[in-house]
């Protein structure tokens, strides 16, 4: 048996593990098994390739082969609806309202309560399955990729035979769309490189992007679309696994291909009055624990901030004049000072002073808590997904090995986590118990 799928319910309160021989659910605090399968009576038992619960309910919704839907209700064991699709399906959403189904070019809208088909909504290629629902059915947003718009091809003579038709390149920006009204609402330019992973608070009001790039986190409020934070996650580029915001949205959560999870701060002084860009929290001493981020920023790092598009740059990769003062030998030494870890009240203050697009490659904070997860036998980090702790400051963490982490963290301080928790959740279990189902 091989553990296929590891998420939390939309309030972290449950691990939903899906595997190769049916799935288990697990309370977090305390943490106990409250369910597993096989369950006869609806097939629930065999390979489940994604799984989904509907907050603390009875309701799971699974993908048991690539096309096939199951929704059951575990406390009945009883199937609710099966549904097949057209391709492979590579995630699910839900919140009170909606059952999202993403497939790799096409995402279907249904009403949770009925399983009637509300909308369709075509994406470009999205062989990971990306999208967001926001778990409020009041602000009941969706964020999906866009196509790139520039991916535009040269003209085809017409001697030659008409090109094959390609899948439509995923870009960096994001489409926020209204799942009451079934409306688009608005384009949020997220990044320059595709984007890798996206992530909404408990509210519905924040929306965290990252790019395949990895090395910055941004997070934009919703539905204005104003980005309200810029968080560099470190100088090497690596794939972004998870994010996740605490309950009241004052902590990011990020996990990636390396051992590191980062913790971000989101606090009113991280955004400056104008909200041109964002002013980094109060960070330690801005060290990043990834290997390799003392170095100087890489060229491909650079560009995220180069390139965002909240700069005007003019059809030129460099940097506005101001950042480019080399007959001020003053302004130079700050500036090296700055990124040898210059305190982020006097980066705060000084970027007052400077247009929006310097500040915008000065700028992005480091995070002020990390925690370690151990590598796999392989010797390489694991996969993980992530979560704040309702009641208290802890980090959750699930792995691909089929760990369930839980570390402290000293929200003043800051620094590394320590590891206070630890259990597996790999194997079946005889001592179920908890309680689980509304």
């Amino acid at each position: 048996m091989s553990i296929n799928y590891i998420t939390f319910n939309q309030d972290h309160s449950f691990l939903a593990v899906a595997t190769t021989d049916g799935f288990r659910i697990y309370s977090t605090d305390p943490f106990s098994l409250v369910f597993q399968t096989p369950l006869a009576e609806n097939g629930a038992s065999g390979d489940i390739a994604v799984l989904e619960m509907l907050f603390s309910t009875s309701l799971v919704a699974m993908i048991l082969s690539p096309r096939l839907l199951r929704i059951i209700n575990t406390k009945r064991q009883s199937t609710i609806c099966e549904l097949t699709f057209p391709s492979r399906v590579g995630a699910l959403k839900l919140n009170r309202k909606r059952l999202m189904v993403v497939l790799e070019d096409v995402i279907f809208i249904y009403d949770i309560q009925t399983m009637k088909t509300l909308h369709q909504i075509t994406t470009p290629l999205n062989p990971y399955a990306l999208c967001a629902l926001s778990p409020n059915p009041d602000n009941n947003y969706i964020a999906y990729p866009l196509r790139k718009s520039d991916s535009v091809s040269s003209a085809t003579p017409s001697h030659a035979p008409p090109p094959q038709k390609t899948p439509d390149p995923m870009s960096g920006d994001v489409m926020l769309f209204d799942a009451n009204s079934m409306e688009e609402i608005k384009v949020i330019p997220a990044h320059q490189a595709p984007l890798s992973c996206m992530a909404m608070n408990s509210d519905g009001t924040l929306l965290a992007t990252a790019s395949e790039k990895g090395t910055v986190i941004r997070v934009f409020e919703l539905p204005s679309a104003k980005k309200l934070y810029q968080f560099r996650r470190g100088s090497m580029p690596a794939r972004i696994y998870s994010m996740s915001f605490n309950a009241t949205s004052t902590l990011l959560c990020v996990s990636s291909a390396t051992e590191t999870i980062h913790i971000f701060k989101l606090t009113p002084q991280a955004s400056n009055s104008n909200g041109d860009s964002a002013l980094p929290p109060a960070s330690p001493d801005g060290f990043d624990p990834t290997p390799g981020a003392r170095r100087s920023e890489s060229p491909s790092d650079r560009s995220e901030g180069y390139m965002s598009s909240d700069l005007d740059v003019s059809g030129t990769k460099e940097p506005p004049k101001a950042a480019s003062a080399s007959a001020n030998p003053g302004f130079m030494s700050l500036m090296r000072r700055t990124s040898q870890n210059v305190s982020s009240t006097f980066v705060s203050r000084a970027a007052g002073y400077l247009p929006s697009a310097v500040t915008e490659i000065w700028e992005p904070a480091r995070d002020f808590a990390w925690v370690k997860v151990p590598k796999a036998r392989s010797g390489q980090p694991v996969k993980s997904v992530v979560a704040m702790a309702g009641n208290a400051p802890q980090v959750m963490v699930a792995t691909s090995e089929g760990e369930f982490l839980v570390y402290q963290v000293d929200l003043e301080k800051g620094g590394e986590g320590g590891l206070v928790r630890e259990y597996s959740v790999k194997e079946k279990s005889e001592n179920q118990s908890g309680v689980y189902g509304e």
